[in-house]
Formats: C-alpha cells, sequence, structure tokens
C-alpha cells in the first residue's frame, strides 16, 4: 500500500532524478572517463536501496573464482564503519581488521573467504591503487567491486546488477520518495541482469519481461538457508546448532527486508514467538541488546539473528558478552542460481581468460 505521506519527498526525488541524469549523460558522453585498472574487474550492485541479497551473490562469485584457481580480491566502501581512508582488512593470508574498521558486511566476505584480499575505502578508485602497489608481486586474478554499479569513476569487464523480486520494482519510486537509486532504464548499463529473491515465479516473469526490453541477459536465483549456527548459550558447536530447528526463538536483525528473514527461520523449522527489528545497518547499543536479553529470559526463548549482524555485533566484545546468557544462533545464507548458472560462469570466466 502507498504511502501517503511520500508525495512530500517527490520534489526531492524529482531533483535526485536531474542529478542522476545529469551524472549519468557526463558519463555516457565520456566527459567523465571512467580509470582502466591493470587487474580485472567484476562489479556486483543494484538500483534499488539494500535488500537484493547482494552479499550471498559477492559470496558466491569469490567462491566460484576460488574454485577455479584465481585469486579474487574484494574492494568495498564498508558502509558503517569506523574507520578512515584505505584500510587492508585481509591480506588473503590473514584477517587483519574486524567489523568494526571494515563494516560488517565487509567482514562476513573476508571471514567466509580467508584466500581472498579484502580492502575497504571511501574511494573505491584509491583502494584499487592502493592493492595494486601492496600486492605488485602477488596481484590477484580479479578484483570484485561490491555495490558499485553507480560507481562508474572504474572501468568494468563484467557489470552485474541484481534485482529482488519481492519489491514491487515496477512501481518503484526514486529516492527519497521510493527505495531506487535509479530509474529501471539505467539497467542497460548491466551485462547481467540477476533476478534475486524468487518466491513469486509469476511476479518474477513479469519482472523479467520489463528488463528484457534492456536486451540483456536475465538469470535467476532465489535466497537459500545454508546452516544455524550457534555462538552462544548452551549449545557450543555448529554441528549441535544445525539439528537443533524445533525451537522457540526472539528473533532480532538490522537488516531491510526482515520478512525474508522470518520466512527462512520459519522453512528452518524455527518457532518465532517474538521479534524486534532495527533499520538496516543500525548499530547497537547495550541498552537494545539488554532489553532483547531480558525479554527472551523472561520467556524462555533462544535468540536468533542473521549473520550480518551477528558479524556487527561481533566487532564489539561488550555487546556480545551481554548475549551470551541465552543460546544465541545467527542464520547463515547463499545464493542458489537455479536458472543461468553456466551463463554466470561461462562470463566470470572470459574476465579472467579462462
Amino acid at each position: 500500500m502507498p504511502n501517503p505521506l511520500s508525495i512530500l519527498f517527490r520534489p526531492a526525488a524529482l531533483l535526485f532524478q536531474v542529478i542522476v541524469h545529469f551524472r549519468n549523460t557526463l558519463f555516457d558522453r565520456h566527459m567523465f572517463k571512467a580509470w582502466q585498472s591493470p587487474v580485472p574487474v567484476v562489479s556486483i550492485g543494484n538500483i534499488s536501496a539494500g535488500g537484493t541479497g547482494k552479499t550471498p551473490l559477492v559470496d558466491w562469485v569469490v567462491k566460484y573464482y576460488l574454485s577455479i584457481g584465481c585469486t579474487p580480491a574484494i574492494v568495498s566502501r564498508g558502509y558503517r564503519r569506523e574507520s578512515k581512508g584505505v584500510q587492508l582488512v585481509s591480506d588473503g593470508q590473514k584477517i587483519i581488521l574486524g567489523s568494526r574498521e571494515a563494516g560488517d558486511e565487509t567482514a562476513m566476505l573476508a571471514w567466509n573467504n580467508p584466500n581472498a584480499i579484502v580492502i575497504v575505502a571511501k574511494k573505491r578508485k584509491d583502494a584499487v591503487a592502493y592493492l595494486v602497489k601492496r600486492f605488485a608481486k602477488r596481484l590477484p586474478s580479479v578484483i570484485i567491486l561490491d555495490d558499485a554499479f553507480q560507481h562508474r569513476q572504474i572501468h568494468r569487464e563484467l557489470n552485474i546488477a541484481l534485482i529482488n523480486t519481492t519489491e514491487p520494482f515496477l512501481k518503484a519510486k526514486l529516492l527519497p520518495e521510493g527505495r531506487m537509486r535509479e530509474p529501471l532504464k539505467n539497467l542497460s548499463r548491466a551485462d547481467l541482469i540477476v533476478l534475486n529473491k524468487i518466491s513469486d515465479p509469476q511476479k518474477a516473469d513479469a519482472i523479467e519481461k520489463s528488463v528484457q526490453k534492456n536486451g540483456k541477459p536475465v538469470i535467476k536465483a532465489r535466497v537459500r538457508t545454508a546452516e544455524l549456527v550457534c555462538f552462544s548459550g548452551a549449545f557450543t558447536t555448529s554441528e549441535e546448532a544445525r539439528a537443533m530447528r524445533d525451537i522457540n526463538a526472539f528473533a532480532f536483525a538490522g537488516i531491510s527486508s526482515p520478512e525474508g528473514f522470518l520466512e527462512s527461520l520459519k522453512n528452518e523449522g524455527v518457532h518465532v514467538q517474538s521479534h524486534l527489528f532495527f533499520r538496516d545497518h543500525e548499530p547497537y547499543s547495550a541498552k537494545k541488546l539488554q532489553a532483547i536479553s531480558r525479554e527472551a529470559e523472561a520467556k524462555g526463548l533462544s535468540l536468533i539473528t542473521t549473520e550480518k549482524d551477528y558479524f556487527r555485533m561481533l566487532g564489539y566484545p561488550e555487546l556480545i558478552r551481554i548475549l551470551t546468557a541465552r543460546p544465541c544462533y545467527y542464520l547463515k545464507i547463499e545464493t542458489d542460481i537455479f536458472e543461468g548458472k553456466e551463463l554466470l560462469q561461462s562470463m566470470l570466466n572470459a574476465v579472467v581468460g579462462k
């Protein structure tokens, strides 16, 4: 149902549209030029604000490159990190920074892919320049730009755009009236479009028909739960946690699409008795977590959050300690590409000359 207050943001959305169009025109007419990296680049991004399943796809691509013998490097902005400038999160041999300095999603990618180089920087060109100098004797095979569809300062060999099919995508409005960073027509810049989080095939088909007007290939994917991992409380191993499905829980998270998280927990056999959600990437405080822990204890519930939220709290040990009185879990998710996987693999191979 449309928000009647959204009309108040319409003038700002129109101004935003003019700015976006003007900036893109400068790049399209080569008045602004994209810098050519000495290492081939794959960009993974979207045209809406959050909730597209971008991070699991980045993780999938990183793991694919590692599986074929390539060394990938991840370059990210490190959203909401406390550090400044260019920071090396992982050198591909050891993890150097946690979520406080790297950002929750970037720290998660680093820990889940210890053989990948990971760097954060506000200006991605600075990160790539640092990468080329710092790793001159062992350059990576490919650089993966995280959330960079709008970041046109760096040329990319492959430009991937994701669409969250659970949103009213075809009628979406530009920021701040809606959640769109760019108009739909700008998907023409993508080399490949990923329809993600598919749960309603008919809705996905309608979106596919619309975006295919750009003449770009489309593949289909969904989010799949991987495992339920225990990080505190009565159960101490991931094997025990995986066996614990029929549990009563208090779910909490700071993500853009909490409905999908609840649905995933339901599918895992978790009985969510209470839940509390915050804004995407919203910092946790001791006060918030103490209130959550007290309610869970009063109701005899286990605590469950997302993997991203776990890594956000992991950078603040004092916050993790607040939760340890209860059994605590986080849910791992992954991208399941069920249509067009071979196409994606061939396009990724072409970038590195495989």
